[in-house]
């Protein structure tokens, strides 16, 4: 009995870091007007004028890299295959491995959606362009804006 209670120990252990390493996995990167990734440093940028028109909330949906559902899946057929004896066992990991999985993506996906803005500016030219970007500053219609590019992404800025 107390190998049954130590394999089982340290099968835990095995999911646990997994499972650790499935969250680190899950990070996303920012989308922040108030960010620079390395590569964005130390590079000339184009600084463009406009008026804010609209400022709308929206989701933005992050990557998911599956690393959710495998280690779901892994943890519910552990956990499955606790069930029953004999045949059960095996058909308790699957069932288990299936719904673990299902889970698994639902909370990943879950997990990597965050706040964002839409944000309309009318810019200085007259054209009438649209920038999505993490809600972690406030644009009002009528405001003026700074619209920040360069390496095919464009920031809203004050």
């Amino acid at each position: 009995m107390a190998k049954s209670i130590q394999f089982s120990f340290r099968s835990t252990g095995a999911v646990a870091l997994i499972a650790l390493s499935a969250l680190a996995g899950c990070a996303t990167q920012s989308s922040s007007g108030q960010v620079y990734r390395e590569g964005e440093t130390r590079r000339a940028q184009t600084i463009e004028q406009g008026t804010v028109e609209s400022v709308r909330t929206v989701t933005i949906q992050g990557d998911t890299n599956g690393v959710g559902t495998a280690a779901g899946g892994i943890i519910g057929g552990l956990a499955g295959s606790n069930v029953g004896g004999g045949s059960g066992r095996a058909v308790g990991a699957v069932l288990g491995a299936v719904a673990g999985g299902i889970a698994g993506q639902s909370i990943e996906r879950n997990a990597s959606n965050r706040q964002g803005y839409e944000i309309t500016v009318r810019m200085d030219n007259g054209t009438l362009r649209a920038y999505v970007q993490d809600a972690d500053e406030q644009f009002r219609p009528g405001e003026r804006v700074r619209v920040v590019s360069g390496g095919g992404t464009s920031r809203v800025t004050h």
